[in-house]
């Protein structure tokens, strides 16, 4: 059994006296971090229907017959969300300009993480999701574990390299302020060159980091999320990227590769959030 389904399991069965009797309710999840706190909760038997084709290894054991396969993250099967009827549909902004179809089947909620203050965030959609379901008090204690798992692992990062994080793409790179790094961990950023400048499109900022900027930024490492390989295409190939930066100036660089589908397609979640501290504290621990 691997760990993240270890943990789901225990924790599932140490708050298990205290969920109390939850109405039925049939949920479809596009937002694979309510998907596993669901799990992790114990609730999973209220999720009907959800994207399996982009389910990452640690939420593999939704891809199967009892649950519906709902479509894409960016494409849901509206006729066969229909068909299902669930109660509730859990969406984030990537499923926005389908909200209106999607409202006409079932009550919608936006599950995305808003505000400056991402575990104040993260804690209300917990919170949020479990009141629906009458278990409010295991999310409450689930809640007061990991804070005190985090507060412990930040510690252990206290003197933590200063850390440069990018999304990858196609063989692009660009600056990623990940709040699990920078604000959970507090883990130190260092400062961009005036150099490095951000674009914007549509309603989204940008700021490109092509290589000679990385090795003028020279971050003490180098924490990839690879886009590319979270959504099937070729993953950034770590040598050649290696070998560009030492070109550039920058071979002191260390580059370590978080799990793609981990920090690309899920996160927000009770699992997906301990798994993201714990991969940071391997990756950045002497």
């Amino acid at each position: 059994m691997s760990l993240s389904r270890l943990f789901a399991t225990t924790l599932a069965l140490s708050l298990s006296g205290a969920l109390a009797a939850a109405e039925p309710v049939g949920i479809a999840s596009f937002d694979l971090g309510s998907l596993d706190s669901l799990d992790a909760l114990g609730l999973s038997e209220h999720v009907v229907g959800v994207p399996q084709q982009n389910l990452p290894r640690y939420l593999a054991h939704f891809d199967d017959t009892a649950y519906v396969d709902i479509g894409g993250l960016r494409s849901p099967d509206l006729a066969t969300l229909s068909e299902l009827a669930p109660g509730l549909i859990l969406i984030t902004g990537r499923q926005g300009e389908w909200r209106d179809e999607l409202e006409g089947i079932a009550t919608v909620m936006d599950t995305r993480l808003a505000g400056d203050d991402y575990l104040a965030s993260f804690d209300r959609n917990v919170l949020a999701l479990a009141e629906r379901l009458n278990a409010s008090e295991a999310a409450e204690q689930a809640l007061t574990a990991l804070h005190a798992h985090i507060d412990q692992r930040r510690q252990a990062l206290a003197e933590a390299p200063s850390s440069l994080v990018v999304t990858h793409n196609q063989g692009n790179f660009t600056l990623n302020r990940h709040p699990v790094v920078h604000q959970v961990l507090d883990v130190a950023a260092p400062t961009l060159p005036a150099s490095v400048t951000s674009e914007t499109r549509g309603n989204r900022v940008f700021t490109p980091l092509p290589t000679d900027a990385i090795a003028e930024i020279a971050p003490e490492v180098l924490l990839i999320i690879d886009r590319s390989a979270a959504i099937g295409d070729d993953a950034i190939n770590i040598d050649a990227a290696q070998e560009t930066l030492a070109a550039a100036g920058a071979e002191g660089i260390r580059i370590e590769i978080l799990s793609p589908a981990l920090w690309y397609l899920s996160g927000g979640g009770l699992q997906s959030l301990r798994l993201q501290v714990e991969e940071v504290v391997a990756a950045l621990q002497p």
